[in-house]
């Protein structure tokens, strides 16, 4: 079984110390997605909500989350990024905003968080600017797809 890191030896939790480390380049890719109802995604489509551009506000408020997952997220370490890339895109099939976070950085320990933070805070952004006219709205599919870096090397989901 695999050992969490998370928890000292008493049990307690912990910030994990990476002292030790070697510096290494990493990055993650996290993705998710908004479904909406059909007429809600018209008005996304079209940029006919109220509140503004839908997709660059979300994109925005992604990029931000990522900065600040430390601040988030209790065990996390602060970190430098050196990019943050995210990508919203709409998908006339499905009626959803799929959202694609992309972390980078030279450094001790790895960026899933980051990416996973950006994605989640730019769907409830884009949840925020459209719940008036969908209250149907599903944030679903929230994931970690690829990593590099550090000791545990490349991870790409199926």
């Amino acid at each position: 079984m695999t050992k969490l890191t998370h928890f000292d030896a008493a049990g307690q939790a912990a910030m994990v110390d990476v002292t030790a480390k070697a510096e290494t380049e990493r990055s993650a890719t996290a993705r998710g997605a908004v479904y909406l109802s059909a007429p809600a995604f018209a008005l996304v489509a079209e940029g006919r909500i109220g509140k503004g551009d839908v997709l660059a506000v979300a994109r925005l408020a992604g990029i931000m989350a990522a900065k600040k997952t430390s601040d988030l997220i209790p065990l996390c370490h602060p970190l430098m990024l050196t990019s943050v890339k995210l990508d919203l895109s709409l998908n006339d099939d499905l009626k959803a905003v799929e959202i694609v976070a992309t972390c980078r950085l030279k450094g001790q320990t790895g960026v899933e968080m980051e990416a996973l933070t950006a994605v989640s805070v730019a769907a409830l952004t884009v949840y925020d600017m459209v719940k008036a006219a969908d209250k149907t709205m599903r944030i679903s599919d929230i994931r970690l797809v690829e990593k590099s870096g550090g000791k545990s090397g490349h991870f790409q989901a199926a």
